[in-house]
């Protein structure tokens, strides 16, 4: 008898379907496309569609996902250069198959799962060179910033997630140009967004020490408890890397929590821009996005933290719904997340797969990538750069036109055809006011042709653009 929900004897042959769709899809992946498939009539049709009552065809709605998809933006293609992207890492897609078969929850112990979830803790604090004792996975840079954020809160101020602020006015300090994540985890910690402290940026968009240990004092004096600083290991806006070391010697003989959002950055803390990152030791707390510059599929975030104990006093509980054996910690005990997929099976596979040295090769080529864009870029009249080179792999460029009578509406409408043309797919930025156009390059596909691609497509679609006002 067939149950309601198995999909009976069509399964072997759906996914031996869905197994052909995948394979046309890595292939495509292989190289750009000069045109980005468009959402046909018939498309937009189905997705009007009301709820489907009964059954459909397994063979026909799969196809149907896979034109959705094919016609969705798709942050794996080479010269998808857009904010910052994931590569879709073959193995690690591979890894979230099996995981969502399994569908195990780490929420409590899941046995031989529990275990690789701490190996590749490990494994990716030896990536990084960070001597935690602790983590886990999250959904993503917030999680992972609010979970270390959390943990300080509690140590700043001992029972904080019990009574509250009990009228304590405190502060977290974090960069001008930070991530918003950060004040959302002051919004949702109860610490409020008008007391994260903006420390103002050098020339390099880097956070300035010296304004940060002004403010933390005065703030001090004020009678104003200190909750964390938050250091940029890779701003979104122009990927700055902040002096993690002169931040930590501000912090420590202060007694404040250093938490490092590297989000974005961390992982080239391992290839030739480690001296960017010299201080990463010092820190009490950090996120990466493994689904960023580790190149594995969403979502698969990491926060390590330099103490189990932190964690523990921050997170841990007793319910009767939650077993424990002895004094063991379970997951719930250090997360802020209760039903937790598998996210680590796709990073620890991808390391086994590939070993940690192709890691860090696909990332300098992608620091060398930036570079050649940089350089490309400075060398010709019709382009503008940044005063200084990138720190990592976001390259922000403005095409000039002799006689254009407004250079920022024209970045602007230059980065719209840009996505409306297909060939090559940027985001936009303002940086002091100015319109950039951000190529950022974060895939292990993307080529050094396709830097050249990216000015030729700017130079010939702006060229177009500038008659028009």
């Amino acid at each position: 008898m067939t149950r309601p929900l198995s999909l009976g004897d069509q399964r072997d042959t759906a996914l031996e379907h869905a197994a052909r769709m995948v394979a046309n899809a890595w292939r495509d992946f292989d190289t750009a496309r000069d045109v980005e498939t468009e959402t046909s009539p018939a498309l937009l049709d189905a997705l009007a569609e009301p709820l489907p009552t009964g059954p459909g065809d397994v063979l026909v709605n799969l196809d149907l996902a896979g034109d959705v998809l094919d016609a969705s933006v798709a942050q794996a293609r080479p010269r998808y250069l857009a904010y910052i992207g994931s590569s879709g890492l073959e193995v690690g897609a591979l890894a979230d198959l099996l995981a969502h078969s399994y569908d195990i929850n780490l929420a409590l112990d899941a046995r031989a799962a529990t275990r690789l979830e701490r190996q590749a803790i490990s494994w990716l604090a030896q990536f990084l060179g960070f001597p935690a004792t602790a983590g886990s996975f999250t959904s993503g840079g917030t999680i992972s910033n609010l979970t270390g954020l959390a943990a300080a809160r509690e140590r700043a101020l001992p029972g904080s997630r019990s009574t509250g602020m009990c009228g304590h006015r405190v502060a977290i300090y974090a960069s001008a140009e930070a991530h918003y994540s950060v004040t959302r985890a002051a919004e949702l910690l109860g610490i409020g967004r008008d007391w994260v402290r903006s420390v103002s940026i050098d020339d390099r968009r880097r956070m300035r020490p010296d304004d940060l240990a002004a403010r933390i004092d005065a703030d001090v004096d004020a009678g104003i408890t200190p909750i964390a600083v938050v250091a940029s290991a890779g701003t979104t806006l122009t990927g700055a890397v902040d002096p993690i070391g002169a931040i930590a010697d501000v912090c420590q003989p202060r007694g404040v929590w250093l938490h490092v959002d590297g989000a974005y950055g961390l992982p080239a803390s391992t290839t030739s821009a480690a001296p960017l990152f010299a201080g990463l030791d010092r820190v009490d707390s950090l996120g990466v996005d493994a689904h960023k510059w580790m190149f594995v599929p969403k979502a698969c975030s990491a926060v390590l933290v330099r103490w189990t104990t932190d964690l523990s006093s921050a997170f841990a509980h007793d319910e009767a719904y939650i077993p424990h054996e002895g004094d063991e910690l379970n997951a719930v005990d250090v997360t802020l997340e209760y039903s937790r997929p598998f996210r680590a099976l796709k990073l620890w596979l991808a390391l086994r797969v590939h070993g940690a040295d192709a890691f860090r090769a696909a990332i300098e080529a992608n620091l060398e990538q930036a570079r050649l864009m940089y350089r490309l870029a400075s060398e010709r009249a019709d382009f503008q750069t940044r005063p200084y080179p990138p720190q990592l792999s976001i390259v922000p460029i403005r095409h000039v036109v002799p006689g254009c009578p407004d250079v920022d509406r024209h970045n602007d409408e230059l980065c719209r055809a840009m996505q409306r043309d297909g060939r090559v797919y940027v985001s936009p930025a303002v940086i002091d006011g100015q319109t950039w156009l951000r190529p950022c390059f974060t895939n292990f596909r993307t080529t050094t042709d396709d830097v050249r691609v990216t000015l030729d497509v700017a130079a010939e679609l702006g060229a177009a653009l500038c008659p028009q006002h």
